[in-house]
């Protein structure tokens, strides 16, 4: 718990998730096995689109299991953005391959489909697209990218669930695509992720090394390196009651955006808006301003008011485990040192907005 009057994210919780847990406890269904992870899969499958959907425990397993799936390992690399939560590239290192960084769009904050061009070689296997914030990438182009050099297309969709690239949910372009459902995630189960594909072969394949490799027709044969990956039924509950509510939820974080968008206009603060032919579903709601200092003091200002903020994400080319030979990635960096992710989970309410817009204005003011 943190001493903060607004925090930058809390989620969104209600009766109809305390009664599924309650089922749970009251069924004694509350490991691997119970009707709501059939039913979480099923639905979240038919929300956005696809025909299959594995769930998992967490958004990083993701990711891993749905890199383990298409074969990638040791010797592979991976085409990923720098400017990213570190799971996207933590999980490639996982398998063993080597992440590729590329820049990123100065007005979209998404991978920069020219860099990713310079960057495919003999090696590459995959490009994963992560929506960044919740703002799609330009998938007719990566997608295209992908399918003129036969290698696959990921999706990290971790904070980008209900966002559309041109009327399409994300995490239908790639072979397999991914979610999470962190406490601060548009929909939550507490901690948990989603892989989903079209592909029926890709699908067995996630399910059977997610449940620690067991062999579909022998008892307690196992005949690959497996993993633990699998969700609880009761992470599963409060997920389908939490999806039953996603448009909600989602309307609401984009008044929240348009709030921020309409205040911060003819100001020296720049806010992350939607760019054309997308639906962004604003997971997060964030601004650049001019330096790296003024983003520091900025920040003090709003704690100092008891309201929680974070930084951009850190690219992550940068952090000492990815940095062993030097790159630049100017966009990306330039997004990370300036940016900010102000409060934008649903139950914010309209005073709460105002003395956030109020004090950073108060802050240029001075």
């Amino acid at each position: 718990m943190n001493n903060y009057t607004i925090p930058v994210y809390k989620p969104t919780l209600g009766e109809k998730e305390k009664k599924n847990v309650m089922e749970c406890l009251d069924s004694t269904w509350i490991s691997s096995k119970g009707k709501f992870i059939t039913a979480f899969e099923q639905e979240f499958a038919r929300y956005i689109g696809v025909d299959h959907a594995a769930s998992v425990c967490n958004g990083t397993v993701a990711l891993h299991l749905a890199l383990v799936a298409l074969g990638i390992g040791p010797g592979d690399e991976v085409i990923v953005p720098s400017l990213t939560y570190i799971a996207s590239v933590n999980a490639i290192a996982y398998t063993g391959a080597t992440p590729v960084f590329v820049d990123s769009l100065a007005d979209t904050w998404q991978m920069d489909p020219r860099h990713v061009k310079k960057k495919i070689t003999s090696r590459t296997k995959a490009v994963m697209a992560v929506h960044l914030y919740g703002h799609p990438c330009e998938m007719d182009t990566l997608a295209g990218i992908c399918r003129e050099n036969s290698i696959f297309l990921i999706e990290d969709c971790a904070e980008a669930i209900g966002s559309k690239y041109k009327g399409q949910y994300v995490g239908t372009f790639g072979d397999v695509s991914t979610f999470s459902f962190f406490g601060n995630k548009t929909i939550t189960t507490g901690e948990g992720g989603m892989v989903v594909t079209n592909d029926q072969t890709l699908y067995d394949r996630l399910v059977h090394f997610k449940g620690q490799g067991l062999a579909k027709h022998r008892e307690y044969w196992h005949d690959v390196i497996g993993y633990n990956y699998r969700m609880t039924n009761i992470c599963a509950a409060i997920g389908i009651a939490q999806l039953s509510r996603i448009e909600e939820i989602i309307a609401r974080k984009r008044e929240i955006a348009h709030t921020y968008q309409k205040a911060f206009e003819g100001t020296p603060v720049s806010f992350h808006k939607e760019g054309e032919n997308v639906f962004h579903s604003y997971w997060m709601c964030s601004i650049l301003v001019k330096s790296a200092d003024e983003r520091d003091e900025l920040r003090e200002v709003l704690k100092q008011a008891g309201i929680e903020t974070r930084p951009l994400f850190y690219p992550v080319h940068t952090m000492p485990m990815y940095s062993s030979k030097y790159e630049r990635h100017k966009t990306g960096e330039d997004l990370g040192w300036r940016g900010i992710n102000l409060p934008s989970f649903p139950d914010l309410t309209e005073a709460e907005i105002t003395l956030i817009v109020n004090t950073i204005l108060s802050y240029y003011q001075k």
